[in-house]
C-alpha cells in the first residue's frame, strides 16, 4: 500500500507540474471577436428586452446562458441547479391620507409617499413637534432638548444654508433615521413641488423585506400642511432661524400597501479543479439590463452583456483546456448574477448564501462593461487599454499576478484612474466584485469607462469594439489561469477600505 501511495503521489505531482508548466495560449485563443459577438446579438438582442430583473426577458436570458454552461459540459454551481433563486418583493399603494384638525389632505396633491419605506399603519396623534431640519448627528443636533418619543416630527426639506450641498445628512433616509434615533414614530418633511404628478400605485422592486429596524412612516408634505400645522410660524420657520417648538394639532397619517413576491436568479456553471479543487476561482458578470420603457428597449450590449457573453467565452477556453488534459488546479465556478442593476441584487445574494465557501474563494474577476472606448480618456493609446479596479485592495498578490500576465500576454495599457480613494464615481462600490470584497475576497474589476450610450436605448451590439473586447477577455483567462493554477491562495493582507 505504500509503494503504492508512493506511485500515485508521484503521478499526481507530476501532473500538477505538467498543468502549471502547460501553454495557456492555446486555448486563450478560442476566444475570439466573432464568437463574442455571435453570442452578444442574442443577449443583446430585442427578443430579451433588455434583460430586466424580474422580467421574461431576464428570465430568457438566464436559459441562455445556462444552456451554454450545459452545452460546454459544466457542473450545476448550486448543488443539481444551474440557477441560484433569491426572492423579490414589490410594494403596492392601497391607500394613504393625511388629516389635520378635520382637514383631509390627499396624495400627489398635498403630500407624498415612498411606498417600500412605509409600512401599514393609520397614526392618531394630538402633538407635533417641529424639529428645525430634522438632522441629529456629531455637528448638528435639532433634537437636543426636545422629546419626540411616540411624537410625530415636522422638519424642513434639505440642510441650513452654507452646508456642503451634496452632504448626506440632508436627504430623506438620514431624516428619517435621526427621527427614529430619537423616538419618533411619524416624519412629515416639507417638500416643495406640490401638486406632483402620480407615480403609479406600484413601487419599485426590492430584496430584502425583512428589516432589523422598522422606520417611523415618512412622508413628504406641502407648504399647505405645514402651515395647518404650524400657522405663521412657518414662513418664520423658512426664512429665519427655525426654532424648534411643539404644535397642538389632531393629525391623522394613513398609509397602506400589499406586498407581492416574485424571484430573480444568479446562472452558475461550475469546472471542477484537480488538486486544488476545494478552491475556488470566480469569474463574474452581471446579465440583466434596465429592460423595457414603453415600447423602447435598454439593449444593454455593452453594460453589462460584454461582460456576460465574455464569462461564456472564457468558460469555453477553461472547458477547451480540461478536455486536453490541462484543466485548472482549483475549480472555477463561472458567475452571472442579475439585479446589479437594482443595486448589486445577485451578487449580495451569493455573496449571503454562497454555494461555496467564500474563505475558500481565492479571488473574484468580474467583468463589466469591456465592450467600447472611454471619450474622456485624454492619455495613451485608447484602442489599447482597460481600466483595472480593485487590484491594489485586499491582496498584495493581485496586482503583480495581473501585470505580470499582462506583460507576458496582452499588453495592454493598465489603467488605475478608479482605484483613486477620492473617485467621484465610486466605481469600485457600482459593480457585482464588491460584495465579493465587502466579505474580504480580493477581487479585481474590469471595466471600460463610462460613454454616451451608458445606460441608454442606444447601447447596441453594433457600436462594441470586438477586438478590444477579445484582447480584454483573454487578458481577463490568463490572470485566471495563473491564479488558477499557482501553489498557494492570494494572501487576504489589505483590509477592506
Amino acid at each position: 500500500m505504500r509503494r503504492l501511495l508512493l506511485v500515485l503521489t508521484v503521478l499526481a505531482a507530476g501532473a500538477t507540474k505538467a498543468q502549471k508548466g502547460s501553454d495557456p495560449r492555446p486555448f486563450a485563443n478560442s476566444i475570439t471577436a466573432e464568437d463574442l459577438k455571435k453570442h452578444l446579438y442574442v443577449v443583446a438582442g430585442a427578443a430579451f428586452e433588455g434583460r430586466e430583473t424580474g422580467t421574461e426577458g431576464q428570465r430568457m436570458a438566464a436559459a441562455y446562458i445556462e444552456d451554454q454552461f450545459r452545452t460546454l459540459g459544466l457542473q450545476p454551481g448550486n448543488k443539481n441547479s444551474f440557477q441560484l433563486y433569491y426572492p423579490l418583493f414589490q410594494d403596492s399603494l392601497v391607500s394613504s391620507l393625511i388629516e389635520v384638525n378635520g382637514q383631509a389632505f390627499h396624495i400627489n396633491e398635498d403630500f407624498a409617499v415612498n411606498t417600500a419605506a412605509n409600512y401599514t399603519a393609520t397614526l392618531y396623534s394630538s402633538e407635533i413637534v417641529f424639529a428645525g431640519y430634522g438632522i441629529s448627528d456629531s455637528s448638528r443636533d435639532d433634537y437636543k432638548n426636545l422629546n419626540v418619543k411616540g411624537k410625530v416630527v415636522l422638519v424642513l426639506n434639505g440642510q441650513p444654508a452654507g452646508t456642503p450641498a451634496n452632504s448626506r445628512r440632508g436627504g430623506f433616509f438620514s431624516k428619517q433615521e435621526a427621527a427614529q434615533k430619537n423616538g419618533a414614530v411619524g416624519v412629515l418633511i416639507v417638500q416643495s413641488g406640490f401638486p406632483r404628478r402620480s407615480f403609479g400605485a406600484k413601487g419599485t422592486m426590492y430584496l430584502n423585506a425583512f428589516k432589523k429596524t422598522i422606520l417611523p412612516n415618512t412622508f413628504y408634505v406641502s407648504d399647505k400642511i405645514a402651515r395647518a400645522i404650524m400657522g405663521d410660524d412657518f414662513t418664520a420657520a423658512q426664512t429665519g432661524n427655525p426654532q424648534p417648538r411643539s404644535y397642538p394639532a389632531d393629525i391623522v397619517l394613513q398609509f397602506s400597501k400589499t406586498i407581492s413576491t416574485g424571484q430573480s436568479s444568479d446562472v452558475l456553471g461550475y469546472l471542477e479543479g484537480t488538486d486544488l479543487k476545494d478552491q475556488i476561482v470566480v469569474i463574474s458578470a452581471h446579465y440583466d439590463h434596465l429592460g423595457k420603457r414603453d415600447t423602447v428597449i435598454y439593449y444593454g450590449a455593452d453594460d453589462d452583456g460584454s461582460g456576460t457573453v465574455s464569462v461564456l467565452e472564457l468558460a469555453q477556453a477553461f472547458s477547451n483546456a480540461r478536455a486536453a488534459g490541462k484543466g485548472p488546479r482549483r475549480s472555477i465556478l463561472f458567475l452571472a448574477n442579475s439585479g446589479e442593476e437594482k443595486g448589486l441584487w445577485g451578487s449580495e445574494y451569493y455573496s449571503d448564501h454562497p454555494t461555496y465557501p467564500l474563505d475558500h474563494t481565492t479571488v473574484d474577476l468580474n467583468i463589466d462593461m469591456i465592450g467600447r472606448i472611454d471619450p474622456n480618456r485624454k492619455k495613451g493609446d485608447s484602442t489599447n487599454y482597460v481600466y483595472v479596479v480593485g487590484d491594489d485592495k485586499l491582496s498584495t498578490d493581485l496586482k503583480p499576478i495581473s501585470e505580470a500576465q499582462n506583460k507576458k500576454y496582452t499588453k495592454l495599457e493598465l489603467d488605475y484612474k478608479f482605484n483613486d480613494p477620492a473617485d467621484p464615481e465610486r466605481i469600485y462600490y457600482r459593480s457585482d466584485h464588491y460584495n465579493f470584497a465587502r466579505m474580504g475576497v480580493p477581487i479585481i474589476f474590469y471595466f471600460d469607462g463610462i460613454h454616451k450610450d451608458y445606460h441608454r436605448p442606444t447601447d447596441t451590439p453594433d457600436k462594441i469594439n470586438y477586438d478590444i473586447m477579445e484582447k480584454r477577455a483573454r487578458l481577463v483567462f490568463y490572470t485566471a489561469w495563473e491564479m488558477a493554477n499557482r501553489d498557494e491562495m492570494l494572501k487576504r493582507d489589505i483590509p477592506l477600505q
